[in-house]
């Protein structure tokens, strides 16, 4: 063997000790998948669904429009309101004007002060009944976007309690009637015991296998109450989270594998 193959054989062999030493502290644990969040829509407004417009699995974009109610109620209370602005606008315009003529009245000597205060009082009457109307339209508004449903963020759409005709009650709303959950984040739940999660805090590298895919995430947060107490001691959650692309299938209770430092 030349000297040139000794020293290539010697920085292989150099590497490859290295590359097993640093990976000799590495933990390798076996969690599941969790979302990392999960968002429960609800109508804040009785009424009848009028248009579901997705399905489980289905990705969104955020102000995507995921479904709809019967608006016919709240669009003619909006238009109601619209007409009690108008009318205070012309109620106003008129008391401005009163009041305009009894100034001059009353500087002129023509009608006693009794008259001129009655004219103010009209006029603030007139400017409050328009502040009430501008209300009553703001109020119509939000109930009118209320029977919409817009995703509040990209994501993917994990479970529907409705359908197109069926009536909806606010207060008896026991389910989210659309869920939703981040598409592109995951959350990797390990179970570990109190001396394994005291070496790490959140911030900390973490690599995540899932169906044979490599994932580079971050410790996210580590658990305060035990999940259970065994032989052994107590057992807590520790969460790494990761992104992904929505490409990629990612179901919550997917075994994951974690390589921590």
């Amino acid at each position: 063997m030349n000297q040139a193959m000794k020293k290539q054989l010697k920085y292989w062999i150099s590497f490859i000790c290295f590359f097993v030493f640093v990976n000799t502290d590495a933990l390798q644990l076996t969690g599941r998948l969790e979302w990392v969040e999960r968002i429960e829509m609800r109508v804040l407004e009785d009424g009848v669904v009028q248009k579901m417009n997705v399905r489980i699995g289905q990705h969104v974009r955020k102000g995507d429009i995921l479904l709809r109610m019967d608006q016919r109620k709240s669009k003619a209370q909006l238009l109601e309101a619209k007409a009690m602005l108008a009318r205070g606008v012309v109620k106003l315009d008129d008391a401005d004007d009163e009041l305009k003529r009894t100034l001059e009245l009353f500087d002129r000597g023509l009608i006693a002060e009794e008259e001129l205060k009655d004219a103010k009082i009209k006029i603030a009457a007139a400017k409050a009944e328009l502040e009430s109307a501008k209300a009553s339209k703001a109020l119509a508004e939000i109930n009118l976007e209320r029977n919409i449903l817009r995703a509040p963020m990209n994501g993917i759409i994990v479970a529907t309690h409705a359908y197109e005709g069926s009536v909806v009650y606010k207060t008896q709303q026991t389910k989210g009637l659309i869920a939703i959950a981040p598409n592109t984040k995951m959350l990797a739940r390990l179970l570990v015991r109190s001396n394994i999660l005291g070496k790490y805090r959140p911030g900390q590298n973490a690599k995540i296998t899932v169906n044979g895919k490599h994932f580079n995430g971050k410790i996210y947060s580590q658990g305060v109450e035990a999940v259970r107490i065994e032989v052994g001691g107590a057992v807590y959650e520790l969460d790494v989270i990761f992104n992904h692309s929505p490409r990629d299938l990612m179901r919550p209770s997917d075994v994951v594998t974690v390589t921590l430092p």
